[in-house]
């Protein structure tokens, strides 16, 4: 059995396993599920046969992810009752939710294989509802992923051009990076922290997103990269050692105080916990820098995965406002007596309400 790109069939739901488990940081029952997500929809086989060979967890997640499967015309009532049955499943198992991102994001990788009016109806599809998904859940690598190649596929010279550009800049960028983090490594070192510095690229729709709201060109966007800090701290002193590094980078560099967002003492409704701040280097470049702790760094990657691994040690509040959001759409799901088409607007608000300082 093959797919349209001519693979072997088994390579996709071996794929979308790789993710889930690599990318997401899922477990063992995730991985069994990832793997079958498919069979009941493509395969005589019955969600019976699943929970006799595989036990009721994994085909509790295998029904989930059958009752979602397919694309549907943005809009319409059908993808709408469609939707309504995917928050079903977010509600009673987070899992569902993501493996189908899983299931997305290696569908959006291999889309190449596809017709033309297929690839803009996924790509539509995807920005409309996965990439949104996917970052209310804390999944920002993924996000920024499915948010590119929905760009390459809808508008593929622009993509093409800016990906260029940015590959362009790369040695002066590397360049760069490397003179203004000296002064912070070796202070950093002093003081005898643990850490990693990394310079990350912004996402080519990112970029694109800021030239049209600043109505600038390419060359014009001042933040085309941010400078991360990553420490290596227990939890009980977390807070303290990112305003101790925020203190010594500002040393070093002025910054503007209007870009300072603290979303270690208040993180993001998603989960999200970092402190951010734009300074000036000494060569007259605005520079991101974002400080943040290893566990930080773990759930702004794989999001609700590694939230519920930090709960389980007790590095996670009670109920951080991920899970109040989760909470809230049960609620939604359990009170709302509204079109299908109404509760999907609804829901779509709420994925997007702002945090403050956003």
């Amino acid at each position: 059995m093959r797919r349209k790109s001519g693979e072997p069939y088994i390579l996709h739901p071996l794929a979308v396993a790789q993710i889930a488990v690599e990318e997401i940081g899922l477990g063992t029952t995730s991985i069994v599920a990832a793997l079958l997500h498919d069979v009941v929809e493509d395969t005589p086989t019955e969600i019976s046969d699943v929970e006799r060979d595989f036990g009721p967890k994994v085909a509790r997640i295998v029904d989930g992810l059958t009752k979602i499967s397919g694309v549907f015309e943005q809009g319409t009532s059908e993808q709408a009752e469609n939707f309504r049955k995917m928050l079903l499943t977010l509600s009673e198992d987070v899992r569902v939710i993501l493996i189908k991102l899983a299931d997305r994001l290696h569908n959006m990788r291999t889309l190449d294989s596809m017709p033309r009016h297929k690839q803009l109806k996924i790509a539509s599809e995807t920005i409309y509802l996965y990439a949104p998904l996917a970052h209310r859940l804390g999944l920002y690598a993924i996000k920024t992923e499915l948010e590119d190649l929905h760009l390459k596929y809808t508008d593929t010279e622009v993509y093409a051009e800016l990906k260029g550009k940015v590959k362009q800049s790369q040695s002066a960028r590397n360049r760069f990076i490397k003179e203004f983090v000296q002064p912070i490594d070796e202070e950093l070192k002093e003081q005898g922290f643990t850490y990693e510095i990394k310079g990350r690229p912004k996402s080519i729709y990112s970029i694109l997103k800021k030239m049209r709201k600043q109505n600038v060109t390419f060359e014009e966007v001042y933040d085309l990269f941010a400078i991360r800090v990553i420490l290596d701290v227990p939890h009980e002193q977390e807070k303290a050692a990112c305003w101790q590094v925020y203190s010594i980078v500002t040393d070093f560099y002025q910054p503007n105080p209007d870009r300072l967002r603290d979303w270690v003492s208040t993180p993001k409704a998603n989960g999200y916990e970092s402190l951010h701040t734009t300074v000036m280097s000494h060569a007259g470049q605005w520079v991101e820098v974002q400080i943040r702790t290893r566990r930080m760094d773990d759930i702004a990657e794989k999001g609700y995965a590694a939230h519920w691994k930090y709960k389980d040690t007790g590095a996670a509040p009670p109920e951080s406002t991920l899970e109040a959001w989760v909470n809230r759409v049960r609620e939604m799901l359990e009170t709302n007596n509204s079109s299908a088409l109404e509760f999907m607007d609804e829901f779509r608000q709420n994925l997007f309400v702002k945090e403050v300082y956003t």
